[in-house]
């Protein structure tokens, strides 16, 4: 008597990832078909791609850029967050480290960028943006909005690289300006100078040279501008020729990133442009540091 018949050897090979054949894999790619094991999955709109697929759609898609050329970052402004974490960091080093170490290694005096005076350390044009001073705490408050409110404004026209050339570029402008107006070395003394205010007039400057170029309404930014620059000039201790500096230097980094032709070569224009800002600083220097 039969209870019944014995099943079949199965018909078809169990399907495996083509990436680890020795994984079954019984989910397959939404856009090839292919198996996919779980680190080879990705998820899709539609169910999963592959690795294979995925990459192959980032070959062929072409990357979104700004109108400046800078590649359309989505979501929170980084390299904003980024400037402001490092000041606050160096800020609150400034308060921790005993002696005044991080102002007396890291702030900017005229001598400094004079090799006759013995003291030739020339990175303090830059890094005395990121100080600020200990004896007033509206100065960082005040830096780190400034930079906060035109970061989320710039950073995306420009792209994250592009923003981040320009504010560099700008408070070296600053320290620069400073060095220009200033004597080498005042009557009593080395004078050091810190905060970000020539980086962030730098930003005023940019701003000022994309809204005239995207053909936006500038009044605004002219009564802020003028703001600041009569505050630098009434209120003691500020250095007013820092602003003046880091807002030459942003305007004309921002021409460079701005009016540059679209194109294939937009970027190595831009790149050699903001190289010959970079250059002329440094021959304003030294024709200072000359007739010094």
């Amino acid at each position: 008597m039969s209870y019944g018949i014995p099943a079949a050897e199965p018909s078809a090979q169990v399907p495996v990832c083509p990436r680890h054949p020795d994984r079954p894999s019984y989910v397959r790619c939404q856009r090839c078909g292919r198996p996919a094991c779980p680190d080879c999955q990705r998820a899709a709109a539609v169910g999963f791609q592959c690795v294979d697929c995925v990459n192959e759609t980032k070959r062929s898609t072409p990357d979104v850029r700004t109108v400046y050329g800078g590649a359309v970052a989505s979501g929170k402004p980084l390299v904003t967050f980024g400037l402001i974490a490092a000041c606050a960091l160096l800020f609150v080093l400034q308060w921790i480290i005993p002696a005044d170490a991080v102002f007396r290694n890291l702030a900017f005096a005229s001598v400094y960028a004079a090799p006759e005076f013995g003291a030739f350390e020339p990175w303090r044009l830059l890094t005395s943006a990121f100080l600020h001073s200990q004896g007033f705490i509206l100065h960082i408050v005040l830096n780190m909005y400034m930079l906060w409110m035109f970061g989320q404004a710039l950073e995306p026209l420009l792209g994250r690289l592009r923003f981040l050339a320009v504010y560099l570029v700008s408070a070296i402008g600053g320290s620069v300006g400073y060095l220009v107006l200033t004597p080498l070395l005042p009557p009593g003394g080395p004078v050091g100078v810190v905060g970000a205010s020539g980086a962030i007039f730098g930003l005023f400057g940019a701003m000022l040279v994309v809204q005239r170029q995207r053909g936006g309404d500038t009044r605004q930014l002219w009564v802020l501008i003028a703001i600041n620059g009569v505050i630098g000039f009434l209120v003691p201790q500020i250095a007013w020729q820092a602003h003046l500096g880091g807002l030459v230097t942003g305007a004309l980094c921002a021409a460079v990133v701005a009016y540059a032709p679209r194109g294939k070569r937009q970027g190595l224009l831009q790149s050699a442009g903001l190289a010959a800002v970079i250059a002329l600083l440094v021959l304003v220097s030294w024709i200072r540091v000359a007739a010094g």
